[in-house]
C-alpha cells in the first residue's frame, strides 16, 4: 500500500514521500495516528496545497520539542518497587511508569513517546528514550528501587546489590572481631589460672 507521509517517520522517509508500506501497519498505525494519508491523488494534490503550512508547523513543534529536549535529557526519576534481595523485580516498569514518573515530575510526556530500550525487570537505573518530535528525543533515566533510601544509593553510583555485599563483609569482619575478643579474653583467663596454679604448686613446695 502506497502512503503519503505528513511528518518524518523512522525508518520509513520524510514528510511528503510517498512510500510502500503493508496494508495492516497503514491501517492500524500510520493512518489513525495522523503520520501518514493513503497516496490517493487527491490526498497527493491536497498535501501539495498544505505543504508550506504543514512544514511550518512542524519546525514550530520541532523548535518546541528540542526546547523540552534541552530540560528533560540525561534527568533521572525515581521509580519505586517491590524486589527480591537479589535484585528482581515483582513485575516489571512499563512505558506508563516511565511517563508518569516524569510528568511527576513536571514533564508533560504521554506513554506512546517513551521506548524502553530493553525491558526493565530488575533493580538499578535504566536508560529510556522519550520521543518528543520525529526528528527530536531525550534519553532519561529511571531509578528503579525498593524505597527512597536505595534510590539514593543508586544515584551515587552504587548497586543495591554491591552494597548489600559491603554490608555482609562488614558484618562478618564485626564477627570475626569478635571471636578474636573472645578469644583473647579466654587466653588471658587461662594464662591468670595457670599463674594462680604455679603460684600455688610454689607456695606448696
Amino acid at each position: 500500500m502506497q502512503v503519503i507521509l505528513l511528518e518524518r517517520v523512522a525508518k520509513l522517509g520524510q514528510m511528503g514521500e510517498v512510500v510502500d508500506v503493508k496494508a495492516g501497519f497503514a491501517r492500524n498505525y500510520l493512518l489513525p495516528q495522523g503520520k501518514a494519508l493513503s497516496a490517493s491523488a487527491k490526498n497527493i494534490a491536497d498535501f501539495e496545497a498544505r505543504k508550506v503550512q504543514l512544514e511550518t508547523h512542524n519546525l514550530e513543534t520541532r523548535k518546541e520539542a528540542e526546547t523540552m529536549s534541552e530540560k528533560l535529557n540525561g534527568q533521572q526519576f525515581v521509580v519505586i518497587r517491590q524486589a527480591s534481595d537479589g535484585g528482581a523485580l515483582y513485575g516489571s516498569v512499563s512505558t506508563r511508569d516511565a511517563a508518569e514518573a516524569a510528568t511527576a515530575n513536571g514533564f508533560g510526556v504521554d506513554r506512546k513517546q517513551v521506548a524502553l530500550i530493553r525491558p526493565i525487570k530488575e533493580l538499578g537505573l535504566h536508560e529510556v528514550i522519550v520521543t518528543l518530535h520525529p526528528e527530536v528525543e531525550a534519553r532519561i533515566h529511571l531509578n528503579v528501587a525498593r524505597s527512597p533510601e536505595e534510590a539514593e544509593l543508586q544515584a551515587s553510583g552504587k548497586s543495591i546489590q554491591d552494597a548489600a555485599a559491603e554490608a555482609d563483609q562488614a558484618a562478618d569482619f564485626e564477627i570475626a572481631e569478635l571471636f578474636d575478643d573472645i578469644g583473647s579474653a579466654a587466653s588471658d583467663e587461662d594464662y591468670r589460672e595457670d599463674k594462680a596454679s604455679s603460684s600455688n604448686d610454689d607456695y606448696q613446695n
